[in-house]
Protein backbone atom coordinates (compact mmCIF):
# COMPACT_ATOMS: atom_id res chain seq x y z
CA UNK A 1 0.00 0.00 0.00
CA UNK A 2 1.50 3.50 -1.26
CA UNK A 3 -0.10 5.97 0.82
CA UNK A 4 1.72 9.01 2.75
CA UNK A 5 1.73 8.29 6.08
CA UNK A 6 0.93 11.71 7.49
CA UNK A 7 -1.88 13.76 6.05
CA UNK A 8 -0.20 16.56 4.98
CA UNK A 9 2.77 14.97 3.75
CA UNK A 10 3.90 16.67 0.27
CA UNK A 11 2.81 13.83 -2.40
CA UNK A 12 5.85 12.19 -4.07
CA UNK A 13 5.31 12.44 -7.69
CA UNK A 14 5.76 8.84 -9.37
CA UNK A 15 7.11 8.28 -12.77
CA UNK A 16 7.46 5.35 -15.09
CA UNK A 17 7.24 3.55 -18.41
CA UNK A 18 5.94 0.19 -19.97
CA UNK A 19 8.39 -2.29 -20.57
CA UNK A 20 8.25 -5.77 -22.11
CA UNK A 21 5.61 -7.75 -20.63
CA UNK A 22 5.44 -4.93 -17.45
CA UNK A 23 6.12 -1.89 -15.89
CA UNK A 24 8.74 0.00 -14.25
CA UNK A 25 8.29 2.69 -11.55
CA UNK A 26 10.84 5.17 -10.70
CA UNK A 27 10.54 6.25 -7.06
CA UNK A 28 12.63 8.97 -5.19
CA UNK A 29 15.35 6.36 -4.19
CA UNK A 30 15.03 4.00 -6.05
CA UNK A 31 13.69 2.02 -9.80
CA UNK A 32 11.69 -0.98 -10.02
CA UNK A 33 10.43 -3.60 -12.87
CA UNK A 34 8.45 -5.98 -12.55
CA UNK A 35 7.40 -8.37 -15.36
CA UNK A 36 5.12 -10.97 -15.45
CA UNK A 37 6.31 -14.50 -16.93
CA UNK A 38 3.97 -16.61 -19.09
CA UNK A 39 3.39 -19.03 -16.22
CA UNK A 40 1.75 -16.20 -13.94
CA UNK A 41 4.85 -15.92 -11.94
CA UNK A 42 5.64 -12.23 -11.62
CA UNK A 43 9.36 -11.44 -11.55
CA UNK A 44 10.75 -8.22 -9.76
CA UNK A 45 14.09 -6.83 -9.10
CA UNK A 46 14.84 -2.94 -7.13
CA UNK A 47 18.38 -0.75 -7.90
CA UNK A 48 19.12 2.66 -6.06
CA UNK A 49 18.54 5.63 -7.87
CA UNK A 50 19.88 9.07 -6.93
CA UNK A 51 18.57 12.03 -8.81
CA UNK A 52 21.19 14.03 -10.80
CA UNK A 53 20.42 17.29 -9.14
CA UNK A 54 21.61 15.61 -5.67
CA UNK A 55 25.00 15.43 -7.07
CA UNK A 56 25.13 18.73 -9.02
CA UNK A 57 22.76 21.35 -7.93
CA UNK A 58 22.81 22.67 -11.71
CA UNK A 59 21.08 19.59 -13.27
CA UNK A 60 18.03 20.66 -11.25
CA UNK A 61 17.36 24.32 -12.55
CA UNK A 62 14.47 25.13 -14.16
CA UNK A 63 15.03 24.87 -18.54
CA UNK A 64 17.80 22.81 -17.52
CA UNK A 65 16.58 19.90 -15.84
CA UNK A 66 14.23 19.14 -19.13
CA UNK A 67 17.09 17.79 -20.57
CA UNK A 68 18.95 16.39 -18.25
CA UNK A 69 15.79 14.52 -17.51
CA UNK A 70 15.58 13.36 -20.93
CA UNK A 71 18.57 12.60 -21.33
CA UNK A 72 18.35 10.19 -18.29
CA UNK A 73 15.27 8.50 -18.96
CA UNK A 74 16.58 7.61 -23.26
CA UNK A 75 19.41 5.72 -20.61
CA UNK A 76 17.04 4.57 -17.86
CA UNK A 77 14.50 3.44 -20.34
CA UNK A 78 17.11 1.37 -22.37
CA UNK A 79 18.52 -0.64 -19.66
CA UNK A 80 14.96 -1.41 -18.34
CA UNK A 81 13.83 -2.50 -21.68
CA UNK A 82 16.91 -4.87 -21.72
CA UNK A 83 16.03 -5.88 -17.91
CA UNK A 84 12.84 -6.91 -18.98
CA UNK A 85 13.57 -9.08 -21.44
CA UNK A 86 15.86 -10.79 -19.24
CA UNK A 87 13.45 -11.18 -16.47
CA UNK A 88 10.71 -12.50 -18.40
CA UNK A 89 13.34 -15.34 -19.64
CA UNK A 90 13.19 -13.94 -23.36
CA UNK A 91 15.98 -16.42 -25.07
CA UNK A 92 17.06 -18.70 -22.19
CA UNK A 93 16.19 -21.35 -24.13
CA UNK A 94 19.18 -19.86 -27.12
CA UNK A 95 22.26 -21.04 -27.17
CA UNK A 96 24.63 -17.21 -28.28
CA UNK A 97 25.13 -16.57 -31.63
CA UNK A 98 28.66 -16.46 -32.60
CA UNK A 99 28.90 -13.11 -33.23
CA UNK A 100 27.37 -12.74 -29.87
CA UNK A 101 30.31 -14.97 -28.76
CA UNK A 102 32.54 -13.06 -30.46
CA UNK A 103 31.41 -9.66 -29.31
CA UNK A 104 31.68 -11.00 -25.74
CA UNK A 105 35.13 -12.15 -25.74
CA UNK A 106 36.26 -8.73 -27.27
CA UNK A 107 34.52 -6.28 -25.10
CA UNK A 108 34.34 -8.83 -22.05
CA UNK A 109 31.78 -7.20 -19.03
CA UNK A 110 31.37 -4.29 -20.81
CA UNK A 111 29.32 -6.02 -23.73
CA UNK A 112 25.89 -4.58 -22.27
CA UNK A 113 26.83 -0.90 -22.40
CA UNK A 114 28.64 -1.09 -25.38
CA UNK A 115 25.56 -2.26 -26.82
CA UNK A 116 23.03 0.05 -24.97
CA UNK A 117 24.88 2.60 -25.44
CA UNK A 118 25.02 1.81 -29.44
CA UNK A 119 21.77 1.54 -29.39
CA UNK A 120 20.80 4.36 -27.58
CA UNK A 121 22.99 6.76 -30.03
CA UNK A 122 20.98 4.89 -33.32
CA UNK A 123 18.02 5.41 -31.69
CA UNK A 124 18.74 9.14 -31.39
CA UNK A 125 19.61 9.48 -34.88
CA UNK A 126 17.00 8.13 -36.21
CA UNK A 127 14.72 10.45 -33.95
CA UNK A 128 16.84 13.48 -35.17
CA UNK A 129 15.93 12.12 -38.92
CA UNK A 130 12.38 11.27 -38.68
CA UNK A 131 11.28 14.33 -36.47
CA UNK A 132 13.93 16.79 -37.76
CA UNK A 133 15.88 16.40 -41.19
CA UNK A 134 12.25 15.11 -42.35
CA UNK A 135 9.90 17.54 -41.53
CA UNK A 136 12.76 20.40 -42.52
CA UNK A 137 12.64 19.24 -46.09
CA UNK A 138 9.28 21.55 -46.30
CA UNK A 139 11.21 24.64 -46.20
CA UNK A 140 12.83 23.98 -49.80
CA UNK A 141 9.28 24.42 -50.97
CA UNK A 142 9.54 28.09 -50.11
CA UNK A 143 11.25 31.14 -51.39
CA UNK A 144 14.89 30.92 -49.88
CA UNK A 145 14.86 34.87 -48.61
CA UNK A 146 11.53 34.83 -47.62
CA UNK A 147 10.98 36.27 -44.43
CA UNK A 148 8.16 38.49 -42.68
CA UNK A 149 4.85 35.86 -42.26
CA UNK A 150 6.79 33.05 -44.00
CA UNK A 151 9.17 32.80 -40.75
CA UNK A 152 6.24 31.98 -38.83
CA UNK A 153 4.61 29.65 -41.56
CA UNK A 154 7.91 27.71 -42.37
CA UNK A 155 8.09 26.59 -38.99
CA UNK A 156 4.07 26.20 -38.77
CA UNK A 157 4.35 23.66 -41.87
CA UNK A 158 7.36 21.89 -40.24
CA UNK A 159 6.04 21.41 -37.19
CA UNK A 160 1.83 19.92 -38.59
CA UNK A 161 4.80 17.52 -40.33
CA UNK A 162 6.41 16.36 -37.66
CA UNK A 163 2.99 15.76 -35.70
CA UNK A 164 1.75 13.74 -38.61
CA UNK A 165 4.57 11.81 -38.68
CA UNK A 166 4.01 11.38 -35.00
CA UNK A 167 0.74 10.01 -35.02
CA UNK A 168 1.62 8.02 -38.24
CA UNK A 169 4.75 6.25 -36.21
CA UNK A 170 2.39 5.76 -33.02
CA UNK A 171 -0.48 4.15 -35.05
CA UNK A 172 2.09 1.92 -37.35
CA UNK A 173 3.21 0.81 -33.50
CA UNK A 174 -0.41 -0.13 -32.22
CA UNK A 175 -1.23 -2.37 -35.39
CA UNK A 176 2.06 -4.54 -33.89
CA UNK A 177 0.27 -7.00 -31.43
CA UNK A 178 3.00 -7.16 -28.85
CA UNK A 179 2.81 -3.18 -28.80
CA UNK A 180 -0.46 -3.09 -28.16
CA UNK A 181 -0.09 -4.75 -25.00
CA UNK A 182 2.83 -2.85 -24.10
CA UNK A 183 0.46 0.40 -24.54
CA UNK A 184 -1.96 -1.79 -22.19
CA UNK A 185 1.08 -1.76 -19.46
CA UNK A 186 0.96 1.81 -20.27
CA UNK A 187 -2.28 2.27 -19.33
CA UNK A 188 -1.70 -0.26 -16.07
CA UNK A 189 1.31 2.31 -15.08
CA UNK A 190 -0.89 5.32 -15.39
CA UNK A 191 -3.85 3.65 -13.56
CA UNK A 192 -1.62 2.95 -10.53
CA UNK A 193 0.19 6.29 -10.49
CA UNK A 194 -3.37 7.77 -10.23
CA UNK A 195 -4.29 5.28 -7.57
CA UNK A 196 -1.67 6.57 -5.31
CA UNK A 197 -2.11 10.15 -5.94
CA UNK A 198 -5.41 9.90 -4.90
CA UNK A 199 -4.41 7.96 -1.27
CA UNK A 200 -6.01 4.85 -2.08
CA UNK A 201 -5.51 1.21 -1.21
CA UNK A 202 -2.99 0.14 -4.15
CA UNK A 203 -5.13 -2.83 -5.40
CA UNK A 204 -6.25 -3.71 -9.02
CA UNK A 205 -9.70 -2.57 -8.54
CA UNK A 206 -9.07 0.25 -7.00
CA UNK A 207 -6.50 1.33 -10.01
CA UNK A 208 -9.06 0.34 -12.38
CA UNK A 209 -11.65 3.26 -11.75
CA UNK A 210 -9.00 5.81 -12.93
CA UNK A 211 -8.72 7.54 -16.57
CA UNK A 212 -4.97 5.46 -18.83
CA UNK A 213 -4.26 9.16 -19.87
CA UNK A 214 -2.00 11.03 -16.95
CA UNK A 215 -0.94 14.81 -17.37
CA UNK A 216 2.66 14.00 -16.91
CA UNK A 217 2.94 11.63 -19.44
CA UNK A 218 6.46 11.16 -21.46
CA UNK A 219 3.53 11.30 -24.56
CA UNK A 220 2.06 14.58 -23.26
CA UNK A 221 6.14 15.82 -22.89
CA UNK A 222 6.43 15.20 -26.89
CA UNK A 223 3.58 17.00 -28.24
CA UNK A 224 4.31 19.90 -25.87
CA UNK A 225 7.72 20.18 -27.15
CA UNK A 226 6.67 20.05 -30.90
CA UNK A 227 4.08 22.38 -30.69
CA UNK A 228 6.81 24.73 -28.68
CA UNK A 229 9.17 24.23 -31.26
CA UNK A 230 7.60 26.12 -33.68
CA UNK A 231 7.38 29.20 -31.24
CA UNK A 232 10.66 28.85 -30.33
CA UNK A 233 12.35 28.40 -33.44
CA UNK A 234 10.32 31.57 -35.20
CA UNK A 235 11.70 33.84 -32.61
CA UNK A 236 14.83 32.20 -32.83
CA UNK A 237 14.87 32.85 -36.72
CA UNK A 238 13.33 36.98 -36.34
CA UNK A 239 16.36 37.23 -33.84
CA UNK A 240 18.84 35.58 -36.01
CA UNK A 241 17.61 37.88 -39.36
CA UNK A 242 16.87 41.21 -37.40
CA UNK A 243 20.27 41.08 -35.25
CA UNK A 244 22.73 38.99 -37.70
CA UNK A 245 20.99 39.52 -40.97
CA UNK A 246 21.24 35.74 -40.91
CA UNK A 247 18.22 34.08 -42.96
CA UNK A 248 17.32 30.40 -41.53
CA UNK A 249 15.56 29.35 -44.41
CA UNK A 250 17.91 30.09 -47.32
CA UNK A 251 20.72 27.01 -46.37
CA UNK A 252 18.52 23.66 -45.62
CA UNK A 253 21.73 22.44 -43.31
CA UNK A 254 22.45 25.60 -41.61
CA UNK A 255 18.94 25.14 -40.84
CA UNK A 256 18.62 21.80 -39.41
CA UNK A 257 21.98 22.55 -37.44
CA UNK A 258 20.41 24.89 -35.76
CA UNK A 259 17.55 22.92 -35.13
CA UNK A 260 19.66 20.55 -33.07
CA UNK A 261 21.19 23.20 -31.50
CA UNK A 262 17.64 24.66 -30.21
CA UNK A 263 16.55 21.10 -28.61
CA UNK A 264 17.64 21.35 -25.71
CA UNK A 265 15.96 24.71 -24.80
CA UNK A 266 12.90 23.40 -26.54
CA UNK A 267 13.44 20.36 -24.01
CA UNK A 268 13.63 22.66 -21.02
CA UNK A 269 10.49 24.87 -21.75
CA UNK A 270 8.06 21.38 -22.68
CA UNK A 271 9.54 20.31 -19.23
CA UNK A 272 8.35 22.67 -17.58
CA UNK A 273 5.32 23.76 -19.21
CA UNK A 274 4.37 19.99 -18.82
CA UNK A 275 4.82 20.12 -14.96
CA UNK A 276 3.49 23.37 -14.87
CA UNK A 277 0.17 22.17 -16.43
CA UNK A 278 0.27 19.10 -14.32
CA UNK A 279 0.05 20.73 -11.35
CA UNK A 280 -2.68 22.93 -12.57
CA UNK A 281 -6.12 23.31 -12.80
CA UNK A 282 -8.97 25.14 -15.25
CA UNK A 283 -10.39 25.60 -18.09
CA UNK A 284 -6.85 27.39 -19.82
CA UNK A 285 -4.59 24.64 -18.21
CA UNK A 286 -7.26 21.94 -19.71
CA UNK A 287 -6.98 23.15 -22.95
CA UNK A 288 -3.59 23.46 -23.05
CA UNK A 289 -3.50 19.80 -21.99
CA UNK A 290 -5.60 18.51 -24.28
CA UNK A 291 -3.33 17.93 -27.15
CA UNK A 292 -1.09 15.21 -25.18
CA UNK A 293 -3.85 13.62 -23.32
CA UNK A 294 -5.85 12.93 -26.75
CA UNK A 295 -2.63 11.43 -27.73
CA UNK A 296 -2.31 9.52 -25.06
CA UNK A 297 -5.10 7.70 -27.04
CA UNK A 298 -2.85 6.10 -29.19
CA UNK A 299 -0.68 5.06 -26.68
CA UNK A 300 -2.49 3.47 -24.10
CA UNK A 301 -5.07 0.88 -23.83
CA UNK A 302 -7.27 -0.34 -21.25
CA UNK A 303 -5.58 -2.78 -19.10
CA UNK A 304 -6.70 -6.24 -17.63
CA UNK A 305 -6.83 -6.42 -14.02
CA UNK A 306 -3.15 -8.79 -13.93
CA UNK A 307 -1.54 -6.00 -15.67
CA UNK A 308 -2.62 -3.27 -12.93
CA UNK A 309 -1.20 -6.05 -9.95
CA UNK A 310 2.31 -5.81 -12.26
CA UNK A 311 2.02 -2.09 -11.97
CA UNK A 312 1.41 -1.68 -8.21
CA UNK A 313 4.32 -4.37 -7.68
CA UNK A 314 6.45 -2.48 -9.47
CA UNK A 315 4.87 0.69 -7.46
CA UNK A 316 5.28 -1.12 -4.44
CA UNK A 317 8.43 -1.93 -4.85
CA UNK A 318 10.36 1.44 -5.69
CA UNK A 319 8.52 3.15 -2.69
CA UNK A 320 9.16 0.76 0.20
CA UNK A 321 11.52 -2.04 -1.23
CA UNK A 322 11.41 -5.72 -2.74
CA UNK A 323 8.56 -8.13 -1.34
CA UNK A 324 9.27 -11.27 0.31
CA UNK A 325 9.22 -14.56 -2.32
CA UNK A 326 11.90 -16.34 -3.93
CA UNK A 327 14.94 -14.66 -4.85
CA UNK A 328 17.19 -15.58 -7.78
CA UNK A 329 20.78 -15.17 -8.23
CA UNK A 330 20.09 -12.16 -9.81
CA UNK A 331 18.62 -10.77 -7.12
CA UNK A 332 15.13 -10.64 -8.53
CA UNK A 333 12.45 -12.27 -6.17
CA UNK A 334 9.49 -14.46 -8.08
CA UNK A 335 6.09 -14.11 -6.64
CA UNK A 336 4.07 -16.69 -7.42
CA UNK A 337 0.29 -16.83 -8.13
CA UNK A 338 -0.32 -19.00 -5.20
CA UNK A 339 2.16 -17.58 -3.16
CA UNK A 340 0.53 -13.88 -3.83
CA UNK A 341 -1.86 -11.79 -2.43
CA UNK A 342 -3.16 -9.14 -3.40
CA UNK A 343 -1.03 -5.82 -3.30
Amino acid sequence: MARRSEKNAPRVDIGGQAVLDGVMMKGPDAIAVAVRRPNGDIVVKRDPYESPAKKHKWKGLPFIRGTVNMVQMLSIGMKTLTDSANMAGEGETEAPSKFDTWLAEKLGKNVDKVIMGTAAVLAVCLSLGLFVALPNLAVLLFPKNATGGMLLAKNLVTGLIRIVLLIAYIGFCGRIPEMRKTFQYHGSEHKTVYCHEHDLPLTPQNAQQFSTLHPRCGTSFLVLTFILSILVCTIFDWLMLEIFGVNMGANYFIRLLSRVILLPCIMGVGYEALKGLAHADGRVVRALRWPGMQMQRLTTRQPTDEMCEVAIVSMNAALHGLPEGETTPEGWVILHPAERENP
